[in-house]
Order: C-alpha cells, then structure tokens, then sequence
C-alpha cells in the first residue's frame, strides 16, 4: 500500500503524502570503528580490516576515515591498498564482536521506536513518526539518537531523514561521518533529483550502466521518465525504480524482532585454490548443497528452483538459475541442479575460485504440487529416506558420522570453513 491518495499516479498527478518519519542509521566505517574503540592506539590512523590472505580474503572489508582519504576503497587487494597508503595498518575481522555491538546499538535505537528493520549488520531504518511528541522535532531526534550511540559505544552514525525508506537511505549516503541529512516531502526535487541515478536504492552498477545507454543519468531523469518506458526495459523492477524516483515508495518499517520474510536459502564459500575439474567443482556444490537442504528443512521450506553463482580467479562473477520440475529440499537434487547448471553454462576455461548454491521460489514443505509425466517420484522418495535417515545418524552420533564417499577428498574449503556463512535471505520489502 502506498501512501497516496491515487490509485495510479503518473507523471501529472499530484501527490499528497501521508505523514510519515523515516531514518535510516548507518554506522561509519563500522568495522573498523569497533576495532579503533577495542583497540584506542588505532584512532585516527589509516586502518583496513582485512580478509585472511591465507584463506585468499586478502582483500578490505572495511576502512577508517583516514585510509579513505588515502583513496582505499572496500574490495582492494591488500597489496593494492598498502600502495595507496604506505602507513595502512590491517586488522583481521572479528565477526562476533561486530554482532555485539551492532546489537548493542539496536537497543539504543530501542528507546526510541518498536519499529527497527536492519540493512546489514551497520544498517537500521526506524520509524520514528508516533516519536515526535516525546522526543521533538525529527531533526532533534536524530541529534539524540547520533549523541547517544557515540556517548554509549564510541561509534558514530550518519542519519538520513526523510518520508520513507529509499530516501531516508539516500540521505544518510550524502554526508558522513557522524551527520545528519533531511530530505522532506517539499524539497526533495532540489535536493536529490539532480543527483547520479546510482546514488539511489536499488540502482546497482549493472541498472546504472543500462540506464546510462538510454541517456538516463540522475535521478530525475528516472522520475521524468516514462514508468511503461521503465518497465520495457527493466521489467517490473522499472516501475519500482519510477515509483522510488518520484518519492511513491512507501513500505513500512518491520517491527523490532520480527523474522525477515525468508525468500531463498544460501550458502557459499571462497576455496583456498581454484578448482580445476568438473569433479573438484561438484565436491563443492554437494556441500553446499548439503548446507543448504539442513536450513530448507529447518525452516520448513521446498525449493522450486537452484541458482548458483560462480566467480573465477579473475574475479568476474556469473550467476545462474533454471526451475526443478519437483520442489525439493533434498540435498542431492538440489546439487544435480547446480552441477548440471555449471556444466551447461558455464565457461570451463575459467578456473573456479569460488562457488555459491541458493534454494530459490520457496514454498512451505506441506504445498501440494503437480507431478511432471518426466519426474521419477520413486527416485525422489529414495533418495529422502537415504537423506533423512544420514540426518538422524548425524544428529545422534555427530554431525560427520555418515557422508558421501566423494567427500572424503579435499574440497578446498578453507580449514576453519568460516567464510562458509549462510547468505542473506530475501527482505520483506
């Protein structure tokens, strides 16, 4: 439901706006925050947080505001980072310790309002709009709320505010560290529509580059440009971008707490070598594939479709995914799937440096389908009392009592396997 009162608005409709505060708090430069407040002799030098090199992570996670003068960027390479800033110290992550303090900071933002969606780790939106008669105004809201994190947890944090989601995002985007931007319904032409289109929600490097091609460049050209012309080229996805341009966008903010609309199930990991052969690669995949099945099971989900994705050692990323006939949450069929989805379209002259496996189009376990005339359901049923039947063996003696044979070569997962972490799921929108 959006907030107009129009039922289809276009280019000359005029809005009116329902009455609604929206922030979005980002905490800047989080993980290398946390590690200058654990670690005080780090403040104000040019600090990375960085993947293990060992493990191939050797790029940055993150980065103080000193390195970021320098020009280092998330995503460099150690070697290319330290070239950019000779006197770059680098920090291992410690994930359990960015858990804790952005939990920490939630509750803070718990004071404040009930209703708190999370964007990542460093991310928040709050819906402050029935706030404003005990806190003040939303500008002196967001003061207190900015004040209380750095007097609490040493953090700072950028606060966007606005009249819903994407440009309360937007806004905390245009001016860091530890600042406060206000876009209203009122000024939200002169303030953002002159801005790149990829300054906007939704709007990622392969949108913004498609846009570029029909000389759509800022902001405002999205919202002046025609929602069929959008949706030809983008699909539904097109209207949705008109609709944020213009301000339409007006999804409402989760409460504290509450489950994330789960849309599909992954796992990935980035090996310690590059794969060589079709058999290293399904050796990857039915491990996955195994993670993957443990979590459609516990959530009490079937998988109507399998995407993997593929990145190469030149870091290039491909993605693809086809339908199952029959949904499943079997291991062994979701990792048919994915094998025979690597073999058809994949490039073989490209070795493998790292492979993701996504459960995708979930149902609930109970949904009643149709069977296909090519779907061996005998086949099927075997093979989840096989499954079924390791699991119960694992859950009883140890988790590593019962596995296929072929597993019992080297996967090259790395050897604490902690990057092999469960993706995040789709986001109630």
């Amino acid at each position: 439901m959006f907030g107009y009162n129009v039922n289809t608005p276009t280019l000359d409709t005029e809005v009116i706006f329902t009455h609604r505060v929206i922030f979005h708090c980002d905490l800047n430069n989080f993980y290398a925050s946390v590690e200058a407040v654990r670690n005080p002799a780090l403040r104000g030098k040019a600090v990375a947080v960085c993947g293990r090199t060992e493990d191939r992570h050797g790029i940055v996670l993150a980065k103080s505001e000193k390195a970021k003068k320098y020009g280092v960027k998330t995503g460099d390479v150690i070697w290319q980072a330290k070239k950019k800033c000779s006197e770059l110290i680098i920090v291992e992550p410690d994930f359990d310790e960015y858990v804790k303090y952005g939990k920490i900071v939630r509750r803070i933002y718990y004071n404040y309002t009930d209703l708190i969606e999370p964007f990542g780790l460093d991310e928040c939106w709050l819906d402050v709009t029935a706030s404003e008669k005990i806190f003040g105004s939303d500008y002196e809201t967001a003061y207190k709320i900015k004040e209380q994190v750095k007097r609490e947890t040493g953090l700072t944090v950028s606060v966007g505010v606005s009249f819903n989601k994407v440009f309360a995002k937007l806004g905390s985007d245009l001016k860091k560290p530890d600042a406060i931007t206000v876009i209203r319904e009122e000024n939200f032409k002169d303030k953002i529509w002159g801005l790149p289109a990829c300054n906007m929600l939704w709007v990622g490097r392969s949108t913004d580059k498609t846009l570029k091609k029909y000389g759509i460049r800022t902001i405002g050209d999205i919202a002046k440009t025609s929602p069929e012309i959008l949706s030809s080229i983008f699909g539904k996805n097109g209207y949705t971008l008109w609709q944020c341009a213009n301000g339409y966008e007006c999804s409402e903010v989760s409460e504290f707490g509450s489950a994330p609309e789960i849309k599909s199930v992954g796992r990935g990991c980035t090996l310690v070598s590059d794969l060589e052969s079709d058999e290293e690669v399904w050796r990857v995949l039915l491990t996955l594939s195994h993670s993957v099945s443990r979590h459609l099971r516990d959530d009490g989900f079937i998988a109507s479709g399998v995407q993997i994705s593929v990145k190469s050692n030149d870091l290039k990323c491909v993605q693809f995914q086809k339908k199952l006939c029959f949904a499943t949450q079997n291991s062994r069929e979701i990792a048919d799937c994915a094998y025979s989805l690597y073999l058809e379209r994949y490039d073989k002259n490209l070795p493998v440096r790292a492979l993701t496996v996504r459960a995708i189009d979930l149902l609930a376990e109970n949904s009643s389908q149709q069977l296909s005339m090519t779907f061996d359901i005998n086949k099927h049923m075997r093979c989840e009392i096989i499954e079924k039947t390791a699991l119960e063996l694992n859950k009883k003696y140890g988790r590593q009592i019962l596995f296929e044979a072929s597993l019992l070569n080297d996967t090259k997962f790395p050897s604490d396997k902690t990057d092999e972490v469960l993706l995040p799921s789709g986001r109630r929108r």
